[in-house]
């Protein structure tokens, strides 16, 4: 029997950037600060991202198109940060940006599954 032990860390996003939370917690999810990194192994920790919803957009950035691709012809879709905020919340927000950050690989469905995120 094997028993896991995960660290957790928290990030406070109360008057912070959304490109400053996402890089760290994208760093910290990767190992990257940790001395034994390996970009093959999954770091074994989970991080938790607090008051998403207190978050210090600047009105430049609130105009940011997200877009998602179907695979089908025409199935492009865009929207704003602010209207995916308004429809899905900022925790959808902050996971897509963090997706953004991460390695496109096999291990990235499972690195977001090491991500919480609360407003």
């Amino acid at each position: 029997m094997t028993t896991e032990t995960t660290n957790k860390r928290i990030i406070d996003a109360t008057g912070k950037r959304l490109g400053k939370v996402a890089t760290e917690a994208a760093v910290i999810m990767m190992g990257k600060d940790q001395p034994n990194f390996a970009k093959h192994i999954i770091a074994d920790v989970e991080v938790e991202i607090t008051n998403v919803s207190k978050l210090d957009i600047p009105e430049g950035k609130k105009g940011e198109i997200y877009q998602s691709y179907s695979g089908y012809p025409g199935g492009r879709k865009t929207e704003t940060l602010i209207h995916l905020a308004e429809r899905r919340g900022y925790d959808e927000v902050v996971r897509r940006t963090v997706g953004g950050m991460l390695p496109d690989n096999k291990h990235k469905k499972r690195l977001l599954a090491k991500l919480v995120i609360t407003e």
